[in-house]
């Protein structure tokens, strides 16, 4: 009997979508534009027609909530001396000291899942394919990209292109002008002028169609052949790092592992010794990469990915935020309020579990470091300043 084959129907794999599912209601698919404003292309457009972007949260502009540091917060990074958090309902917050937060204005109520900062400069993605930048800081920000699920008239939602309307799960820039960002089914978007435009790319070769149809399951009662799972040709891209000069690397879903020489202009899909998905990756230089993820698991790397070691943790809590500190020591976050810190790359981890104000454990999906030794963390119960134990 042919193996089942899992394909589009398939559950959201990482972590950081089922952080966002009760986001759903408030990104519905999106009415079908009339037609593209002059200038801009279908899947890559800043804007649309009044009616379209009236409807469809991607195009709304963000709400000024009072508790919005207390919401669900899912990325963070640091640009000179201020730190950006972003999240649920478009959520981007801006702090100076990791303590006192301001919501900005942005052009979207669409999940954010990722910020990066270069130059100055920084880029957000997230849910319907939107991603934002803003040149100045973090003070004003624009809409690069937008690219809502539409469902033509007439058509069936099982004919509908994953692609479009899929999440964009991390961001990367090299520089002010050249940039990367990945996302659910495999999507890759890369730029070479600042976001201006993004051009898909595909990373992973199309998969071959069977030569014969799986034969229909015998009864009601799957054999271990019917259970065994095809190697996915569009797994989910969780995150892309820098791994030295011209070299990246990208972590996803059961254990996808990719890496790219050129810059990211061709990719090579390797071997990695763990099957569930990876959420994050972190270049330590000198060919060390340390990858963590699914179930508590972390797995580094001296040779770029060539060959893993299994990396001795305590517990087994999702991890889905990581950050390197100067002397190659590593601090990584995740559920159940999980913090694990190592000061070298030869120390053990520690682990230690953290409890806000109100005595609860969040779900941890981002960790930045302060001035002062603290942490700034992000999660399901918003951001918060803590020092390890």
């Amino acid at each position: 009997m042919s193996k089942l084959r899992v394909h589009r129907t398939r559950q959201i794999g990482a972590l950081l979508l089922l952080l966002t599912l009760p986001l759903v209601a408030t990104t519905s698919p999106a009415t079908k534009p009339s037609a593209e404003p002059a200038g801009q292309t279908a899947g890559s457009a800043a804007g649309g027609t009044k009616s379209a972007v009236s409807e469809d949260p991607s195009g709304l502009p963000s709400e000024i909530l009072p508790r919005a540091s207390k919401s669900l917060l899912l990325d963070i990074v640091k640009s000179s001396d201020r730190y950006f958090a972003v999240g649920e309902r478009g959520h981007v917050l801006r702090s100076e000291d990791g303590k006192s937060w301001t919501q900005l204005e942005v052009p979207t109520r669409s999940a954010l899942t990722s910020i990066t900062a270069v130059d100055g400069q920084l880029w957000a993605g997230g849910h319907d394919g939107v991603i934002i930048h803003s040149a100045d800081g973090g003070d004003s920000w624009q809409t690069q990209r937008r690219d809502p699920y539409v469902l033509a008239a007439g058509a069936r939602p099982a004919d509908h292109d994953p692609l479009q309307g899929a999440p964009v799960l991390d961001i990367y820039f090299t520089d002010a002008r050249s940039g990367i960002a990945v996302g659910a089914y495999s999507l890759m978007l890369v730029t070479h002028d600042g976001g201006a435009t993004w051009t898909p790319k595909q990373a992973i070769a199309a998969a071959k169609a069977p030569e014969a149809p799986a034969a229909p399951m015998q009864g009601d009662i799957f054999s271990q052949e019917d259970l065994q799972l095809d190697e996915e040709s569009d797994p989910h891209l969780n995150a892309v790092a820098s791994a030295g000069p011209g070299v990246m690397v990208i972590v996803g879903e059961r254990g996808t592992f990719l890496r790219s020489s050129d810059g990211g202009e061709s990719w090579q899909r390797l071997g990695f010794p763990y099957k569930g998905s990876m959420f994050g990756v972190l270049g330590l230089g000198n060919g060390h990469l340390l990858a963590y993820g699914l179930r508590g698991n972390v797995y580094e790397t001296s040779d770029l990915g060539s060959t893993w070691s299994k990396v001795e943790t305590q517990g087994s809590a999702s991890l889905m935020g990581g950050t390197a500190l100067d002397n190659g020591g590593v601090v990584l976050a995740g559920v159940n309020g999980t913090l694990l810190s190592r000061p070298s790359p030869d120390a053990p981890f520690a682990a230690t579990t953290y409890k806000n104000a109100d005595g609860e454990t969040p779900a941890l999906s981002g960790i930045a470091p302060a001035e002062d030794g603290s942490y700034v963390l992000v999660g399901d119960k918003g951001v918060d300043l803590y020092r390890l134990q």
